[in-house]
């Protein structure tokens, strides 16, 4: 260690005494640790405004206690014995991660493209003025707001003024903003697809709201069932999740008839919107109503979960207060990984990417879809990055399932979590996220899967005893 040293020095004591206490209990907690350097005695006595003298007698005598080394012009240092006589703080492991990961939420991060990427912060890094290493708009950079105007346009159908684009870090930001929102303009909860995202539901509460359920089956969400008293829908229409259905065109027009009547809003998470293999591109909802839809996207699917970037349009009666938010929550997102999105939009790299990933992820779902055994129904095949395995009646119950997985250390969901409430009637099943695990594993990931779904073989009948 060189130069300044923090000590709790007492200024009770005298000097010398004051001195080699505040050295002992700093060695003795863990701050200065083995081998670390003191500041030379000319220093430190500089710094404390003391004489040489004074802090000299005070390395001498804690090195005859042996809580200091010297090692002449190698300087003063904190003994290895003394700190070895320290208790190590206890630190709880962190959980293995599966050798077989199948868990829904992530694409094939092993296929981000890294050189693209690079090649786009190179360029932000040699091109961008000084300015944007200062705070910005907390809205986020007006270069990436204005390439995802444009996209989310022709690709989603979201007609949106960059100025109602607000970036955030990863969808749960923008959820909670959201909710702060609402509920500052008086909402008291909001409606959520059963089943939904779990961790949608504890931030809603976590805002203070409390939680409604919108009943959901082949269709969609079912408008007719959101209760009363709800401020917003949170949705996912192009891939619900996770049960992977569309919105039907009759429940989107009966949506927005909700939200106006109600005097709500609509909150659309396009969850899986840019991965389909057995239908054609469904437009965002939010071109049916901008003022009562509230749209947000991410790259978490598309990209890679640790970006942390997402977007929301916020309509106009909100937007105010939801900037206000967000400045108070950061200040803004960063704004060098915002501008290196933006590249990517501009030079079609974003786009070549989608268009190398969708064929190999239907490769992929098709893989799985041929490996699962008989008596095993997949549901919500048509788009997005996983299916939901559905087991008839009277086999094996959701829980030995994963602790079938569990056993032969591979990673996926129950669906049981996902709803808002447990009920016995409903089959086992389980979210299989198959984008998740790099190529090289993906076959064996496979087989681990089919393994933990197929039927135990009956127990062997016990052979008659002769008769004697």
């Amino acid at each position: 260690m060189h130069g300044e040293l923090l000590l709790g020095l007492d200024q009770r004591a005298g000097r010398r005494s004051g001195l080699e206490s505040a050295l002992r209990q700093a060695i003795r907690s863990g701050a200065l640790a083995a081998g670390t350097r003191l500041p030379a005695t000319r220093e430190l006595a500089g710094e404390l405004g003391w004489a040489r003298g004074t802090v000299v007698e005070a390395y001498e005598q804690l090195a005859a206690e042996g809580w200091l080394h010297t090692r002449g012009s190698g300087g003063t240092l904190v003994a290895a014995a003394a700190a070895r006589s320290i208790p190590a703080r206890a630190e709880r492991p962190p959980a293995a991660a599966p050798r077989y990961d199948l868990r829904a939420g992530s694409p094939d991060v092993a296929a981000f493209p890294r050189r693209d990427w690079g090649a786009a912060l190179r360029r932000v890094l040699r091109d961008a003025p000084d300015d944007v290493l200062r705070l910005g708009d907390p809205r986020g950079r007006p270069e990436l707001r204005a390439a995802l105007a444009a996209q989310l346009g022709r690709v989603r159908g979201v007609v949106a003024d960059p100025a109602q684009i607000v970036i955030c870090a990863g969808f749960t930001q923008a959820l909670a903003l959201l909710a702060a929102v609402l509920r500052e303009r008086g909402a008291r909860a909001l409606a959520l697809e059963d089943p939904c995202l779990d961790s949608g539901r504890e931030i809603v509460r976590a805002a203070g709201l409390g939680v409604l359920p919108i009943a959901v089956d082949a269709q969609g969400a079912r408008p007719s069932t959101i209760p009363a008293g709800a401020a917003a829908a949170f949705v996912t229409p192009s891939h619900q999740h996770p049960l992977g259905a569309t919105l039907a065109p009759q429940r989107r027009a009966q949506l927005i008839a909700w939200a106006r009547g109600a005097d709500a809003y609509v909150v659309e998470d396009d969850y899986d919107g840019e991965f389909r293999y057995d239908r054609q591109a469904v437009g965002a909802l939010h071109g049916l109503a901008p003022d009562r839809v509230i749209y947000a996207g991410t790259t978490s699917k598309t990209l890679a979960p640790a970006l942390r970037l997402a977007w929301v349009v916020v309509p106009h009666a909100l937007l105010e207060a939801f900037v206000e938010h967000k400045r108070l929550a950061d200040k803004g997102a960063p704004a060098l990984e915002q501008l290196a999105l933006a590249e990517l939009f501009a030079c079609g790299a974003y786009d070549r990417h989608l268009r190398r990933m969708r064929p190999r992820y239907h490769r992929r779902r098709d893989a799985l879809l041929a490996a699962l055994p008989a008596g095993v129904r997949a549901l919500g095949i048509a788009a997005g990055l996983h299916v939901v395995l559905e087991l008839a009646a009277g086999g094996p119950s959701e829980d030995e399932l994963l602790a079938r997985a569990h056993e032969r250390s591979l990673g996926v969901y129950g669906l049981a979590r996902f709803w808002h409430a447990p009920r016995a009637d409903r089959p086992p099943a389980l979210l299989v996220g198959y984008a998740t695990p790099p190529e090289h594993a993906f076959a064996g990931a496979l087989a681990a899967l089919a393994d933990v779904l197929r039927p135990a073989s009956p127990a062997p009948r016990p052979r008659a005893a002769p008769a004697g």
